[in-house]
């Protein structure tokens, strides 16, 4: 262990995630002198690591496989694929590996000191970090961005290698026969997607009456159907109540309506959400103390109830995504340096990477229903889109939420082939205070699927010509 460091910073980063690295540079930019902390070793978190980036590497494999599969509608045949695990973990590693790297870089050129070890706030101005090398950072500013894990429930026997969580499903050790998922939600999903397209006959079990249950229905029911073919079982309403490790497998008992006897899998993966990391990182010596469920509360400015103390990402509620953590950590920064910033975003979009993918952002039809606010939509089935059905897929669907009396965009949703990509778009109009005229007149390309969210627009208006418009 090297001697105790003594190192004095204006801002103090904790987490070396998206938001904690975005955070750490931007300061720097803005003339801070900026020290970051990541417990890991390597730069970006759990999203760079082990999450967001290797899942999308596994899922373009997966998409792959399964087009190829497909094919045949248009007369071409493949034989049934080989999988190499090792060259498709080294596929992952090198994406990684690549991105991680120039995260370094960057820190380097931007002269951000970068200490890999464990973080814990001695007051409002001091934190020691333990690890490889030993320090103690005094600081006028600091940034909390220690992000989220995955939840691990008793009733599952983590002890047994055969119960995984996420990210022991993307080490990808081995191509399970049998799989099953507990929790539909996007993680859960697309998992289901990568190992059904792997060779797992994968059951999937949620608590709630639908996949993805952020969603609204319509969106969710296009993939439902897709993935009744695809999948060995989805059960919804279902929840499980023991598992029994065996040495043939694990049995699941479960209970709820149309839920299934006990039966036995090879493996299990656990993906019922995730916690937030605020525990173990000193904050009763800022004198900061998180709510029930362990978020930290922060103003618009990101800024906790301590005035030098700043939180960002999962640590300060939902939703947990690496986007709204990027954009807080900018705020966070920039405020520190004096800029006039807040997070204040009209919407902040998500999207699962699941076959059909599912984007959606702004008002959603279950959020406006509950909060009794007054909406109208416009809904374009990509049944009648030239691109869709060229691709060889019928099952998308693209609508738009707006305002009844303004015309205002409120929401927007889209489920199909790359629906993540069309998502932007929708987001630029919700945030500039589009209305329905200026994404219906916008010139699209065709044919493309881009072109949906304007037709969308025009079924609202009643002014389309690619179907009949609905009866006003």
């Amino acid at each position: 262990m090297s001697d105790k460091k003594n190192i004095q910073v204006d801002t103090l980063v904790l987490g070396g995630g998206p938001g904690g690295y975005t955070a750490a540079f931007r300061a720097a930019d803005l003339g801070q002198s900026v020290a970051l902390v990541e417990k890991r070793g390597i730069l970006g978190g759990v999203c760079l690591n082990e999450g967001c980036i290797p899942s999308k590497s596994f899922l373009h494999l997966a998409q792959i496989i399964n087009e190829a599969s497909e094919a045949d509608q248009f007369g071409i045949s493949y034989s049934k694929p080989t999988l190499d695990l090792a060259g498709i973990r080294g596929h992952r590693d090198r994406v990684v590996g690549n991105l991680t790297k120039g995260l370094g870089a960057l820190a380097k050129q931007r002269k951000v000191q970068v200490l890999y070890g464990s973080g814990t706030f001695t007051s409002s101005s001091t934190l020691d970090v333990t690890g490889d090398e030993t320090a103690q950072v005094s600081f006028k500013q600091a940034i909390i961005a220690t992000g989220s894990r995955v939840v691990q429930l008793p009733m599952f026997p983590f002890d047994d290698p055969r119960v995984m969580d996420s990210t022991d499903a993307l080490a990808l050790d081995e191509i399970p026969g049998t799989l099953l998922i507990v929790g539909g939600g996007i993680i859960g999903m697309e998992m289901a997607t990568v190992y059904s397209a792997f060779g797992s006959q994968v059951s999937v079990v949620e608590l709630m009456d639908q996949i993805i249950p952020p969603a609204d229905t319509d969106l969710v029911k296009p993939l439902a159907r897709m993935y009744k073919k695809k999948l060995k079982a989805i059960y919804t309403s279902v929840k499980v109540t023991k598992v029994e490790t065996k040495k043939e497998g694990l049995l699941v008992s479960f209970e709820g309506k149309g839920a299934p006897q006990p039966t036995l899998y090879d493996r299990i993966l656990v993906s019922i959400g995730r916690r937030p990391n605020s525990d173990g990182i000193g904050l009763e010596a800022l004198g900061i103390t998180p709510d029930e469920r362990g978020f930290i509360t922060v103003n618009e400015k990101r800024q906790t109830g301590v005035a030098n103390i700043y939180a960002i990402g999962d640590i300060t509620g939902q939703p947990m995504l690496a986007h709204k953590a990027v954009h807080e950590g900018r705020v966070a920064a920039e405020v520190i340096s004096g800029e006039p910033a807040e997070f204040s975003p009209a919407c902040i979009p998500s999207v699962a990477y699941t076959d059909p993918e599912i984007a959606w952002s702004g008002l959603t039809e279950k959020e406006a229903e509950a909060k009794g606010i007054a909406y109208e939509k416009g809904v374009f089935p990509w049944a009648a889109s030239g691109r869709s059905l060229s691709n060889g897929r019928n099952e998308g669907t693209t609508k738009v939420l707006y305002d009844p009396e303004t015309k205002r965009v409120l929401g927007a949703g889209f489920c199909g082939n790359n629906a993540g990509e069309l998502l932007a778009e929708a987001n630029l109009a919700i945030e500039m205070g589009s209305d329905l005229e200026d994404v219906s007149l916008t010139i699209h390309a065709h044919p493309t699927l881009s072109e949906t969210f304007a037709l969308a627009a025009e079924m609202a208006e009643g002014t389309i010509t690619d179907l009949m418009p609905p009866k006003k």
